[in-house]
């Protein structure tokens, strides 16, 4: 019985955020360039992070909601490597669908200003990208929900 619990636990697991992916910042460009053809939302997080915490559940919600209309929710937690573990857990918690991310830059200078020049890296800061590849937003802090839904769906 303590096995099957074992494996149907690893289970859940897998089918959310367990596995954190790490990006460095040519491998943020890729991720960007492979979500061509769909509408990203990326959304960069930590557990450290009450207002992150708070939002995840409405952006995870979001992202399953428009979806089949070509939606894309990515999240890139900024936790260090030593606090993975934790960040996997919230995310299965938040039933957050992989692929999940985690920031393991070179340079965090160089990786937040390739993301947005405008952007501290203070969190939670979510961007989202036309079905080009192309930034079309950039939002810093908890972002109003119903802003948020309007630029995704002028993107859809």
């Amino acid at each position: 019985m303590k096995r099957l619990l074992t494996l149907l636990a690893l289970a859940a697991a897998c089918a959310y955020g367990a596995d954190l992916k790490p990006v460095d910042e040519t491998g943020y460009a890729r991720l960007v360039a492979a979500s061509k053809g769909k509408v990203l939302l990326v959304n960069f997080w930590a557990t450290y992070c009450v207002p992150c915490r708070k939002e995840m559940p409405q952006l995870v919600a979001l992202g399953a909601r428009y979806k089949a209309q070509g939606l894309e929710f990515v999240t890139l937690s900024a936790d260090e490597p030593e606090q993975k573990k934790d960040a996997a857990a919230f995310l299965d918690k938040m039933k957050v669908a992989a692929p999940v991310y985690i920031k393991q830059a070179r340079d965090d200078d160089k990786f937040i200003g390739g993301i947005d020049p405008k952007w501290s890296g203070a969190l939670p800061a979510t961007f989202l990208y036309d079905r080009k590849g192309k930034k079309a937003r950039s939002f810093f802090g908890e972002v109003p929900l119903a802003e948020l839904e309007a630029a995704i769906k002028k993107l859809l």
